[in-house]
Parts: C-alpha cells; sequence; structure tokens
C-alpha cells in the first residue's frame, strides 16, 4: 500500500505543476498546451467518478458515458432556448452556472437512480449489458433529437456565467477546472475513507460476509453509482463549456470504453491513479495522432502491454501502490 505521505506528496507535486502549467506553457510559447491540460482535468473529473464504483464497488459500468452526454446536454439545451428567447417548459431560461449546473447534475442523479435501480438487480455481465443498454439508448435519443442538431451536434454560444469571475477567459475557466478535480477528487478520497466507502470494498471482497454482518448492498452500491453519475455529469457539463459543443458521440460506448481505459491505465482503487491515467492516455492520443490517423492502432497494444506488466496500473508502477 502507498504511504500516506509518498501519496499526498505525490499529489501535492502534481497539482503545483497544474498550477504553474499555463505560466510555463506561455513562457515556452506552447499556446495548446493550456487547452490540452484542461480537457485532462475535465476527463480526470469522469475518470475518478467512474474509478469510485469500478475500483472500489467493483461495479463494472459501460454505460457511464450517457451521464457524461446529459450533464453537457443539458446545458446545451438551455443555452440553446436562452440564446432563441424560446421557453423550456414555460421557463424562459437563464445563462447563470449556479441554476443551470445544479439541474444538470439533479438529472444525472435522476436517471443513475432509474438506471441503477435496475442494473443493480443483477450482477457481472448482465450489470454491464444494461449500463450499455441504457447508454444506447440515450446515445440514439440525442441523435434523433433534430431539433438540437441530431447526429450534428449543438453549438453553445457562450460559457455559463459564475460571480466574481469571468470563465470565458482560458486560463481562469483552466484554473476553475482544476478546482473543481481537486475538490471532487478529496470528496471523493473522504467518500471511500468513510464507513460507507468501507462498507462499499467489503461488498468487493465479500458480499456474502458482508450480508450475513447485517448490510443490505443494494442501498449502499446505488448512491455509490449515484454518486459517481454525478460526476460524471460534472465532467460533461464543464466539456460543454470548454468545447462549447455536444455531441450524441459524447454517449457513445465507445466514450464509456475510453473512461474505463484511462481507469485501468492509471491504477483500480486509487482515485490518484485516473488522473495519472488521464494525462497519459490523453498526451498518447496527441503524440499518436500527430503521427497517423491510425493512431489507435498503436494504441491498442500499448495499453495492452501496460495491463499484461503493470496488473495493477501506472499508479503501481510509479508508487508501488493499489487500493488508497
Amino acid at each position: 500500500m502507498m504511504p500516506s505521505t509518498l501519496r499526498r506528496s505525490a499529489a501535492l507535486v502534481g497539482l503545483v505543476l497544474f498550477l504553474v502549467l499555463p505560466f510555463a506553457a506561455e513562457a515556452a510559447g506552447i499556446a495548446k498546451a493550456m487547452d490540452l491540460a484542461t480537457r485532462i482535468l475535465i476527463y480526470a473529473i469522469a475518470a475518478v467518478s467512474l474509478d469510485l464504483i469500478l475500483g472500489y464497488g467493483a461495479m463494472v459500468s459501460f454505460g457511464h458515458a450517457m451521464f457524461f452526454a446529459l450533464g453537457g446536454y443539458t446545458v446545451a439545451i438551455v443555452a440553446y432556448h436562452t440564446a432563441a428567447g424560446d421557453k423550456l417548459f414555460g421557463w424562459s431560461g437563464t445563462n447563470a452556472a449556479l441554476i443551470v449546473w445544479p439541474l444538470a447534475l439533479v438529472a444525472c442523479a435522476l436517471l443513475a437512480t432509474l438506471v441503477g435501480a435496475l442494473a443493480l438487480k443483477t450482477r457481472g455481465v448482465q450489470f454491464i449489458m444494461i449500463t450499455l443498454a441504457f447508454a444506447q439508448m440515450i446515445f440514439f435519443v440525442l441523435v434523433s433529437l433534430q431539433a438540437y442538431g441530431g447526429d450534428d451536434g449543438l453549438l453553445i454560444d457562450r460559457r455559463n456565467e459564475l460571480p466574481l469571475i469571468d470563465i470565458s477567459r482560458p486560463r481562469t475557466f483552466y484554473y476553475l477546472c482544476l478546482g473543481v478535480l481537486a475538490l471532487w477528487t478529496l470528496a471523493c478520497a473522504t467518500i471511500v475513507n468513510s464507513r460507507f466507502g468501507l462498507v462499499l470494498q467489503a461488498l468487493r471482497q465479500s458480499e456474502r460476509r458482508t450480508i450475513n454482518l447485517g448490510i443490505r448492498p443494494l442501498p449502499f452500491r446505488l448512491a455509490a453509482f449515484v454518486i459517481s453519475a454525478v460526476g460524471a455529469g460534472l465532467a460533461g457539463v464543464l466539456w460543454a463549456n470548454y468545447a462549447r459543443f455536444v455531441t450524441p458521440d459524447m454517449a457513445a460506448w465507445t466514450k464509456s470504453g475510453e473512461f474505463m481505459s484511462i481507469v485501468i491505465l492509471g491504477g483500480l482503487g486509487t482515485l490518484l491513479g485516473p488522473i495519472v491515467g488521464t494525462a497519459v492516455y490523453i498526451a498518447l492520443e496527441q503524440l499518436l495522432t500527430s503521427w497517423t490517423e491510425h493512431w489507435m492502432i498503436v494504441m491498442g497494444p500499448v495499453l495492452t502491454l501496460i495491463a499484461l506488466f503493470g496488473r495493477k496500473g501506472l499508479t503501481d508502477r510509479l508508487f508501488g501502490a493499489h487500493h488508497d
């Protein structure tokens, strides 16, 4: 197990690197570095959220991208009606982040409650297939919404507004994403180390023994599933504001697979691992796409080798640790 001092030191070093990155990128004349780092921060939020149920709860959700897409589309649809001056369910809309973002997260929580209540009645492959089926349903619903761009997606005219800070500025938005990632990771770590988290991990290790102790699995697993979905939705909200564009591909099974690959790459059940995995995955993607359009032909074997020789992910290779 990674010593707590080493874990905290690694997290602190990573935080410092992300804090100074915009200034270093500007000094080096690398304009795209901060843009790439913003993408890493947003994807890391989704990866940390997935790790909460995948690494600590052994719930293999192959449809988590649906919450990523729902968060993003909620922002985009409200922005569309607000800009057009149309009413949405009798509401004239708003561009205030403190209204739109909680609305998106509530929508993700409600969908997760429905999906989780059904999927968690099963185990193993059945659970995977149910989450995948719901994600595909959301994907095709988004494709069918021709009023919101259908398969072409939907543009967002401007970012949401927050009091006191102007997130239309790239550097400000970058630091907002960094702050959200830091707070969300800390929140997930608190959950993992709480009684709730210990029960979740006990269910992963031995469900029968945990039930014999008088604990019902469903409420704990469902709560974890909803929390994880809210985190993925939060990443979707930030992505919509970052890209100012959403597409149904945000809900595709390939996006769910990408998030899962990132978590496995970094290390299951570590929270720090998914952040490392996100940075490495996106950096590799950028490097390989600059060489060839068939970059997945190279990425596939690389991920396979890491899975074979670093069974606990990059975090284990770097720090010799698996679970927090």
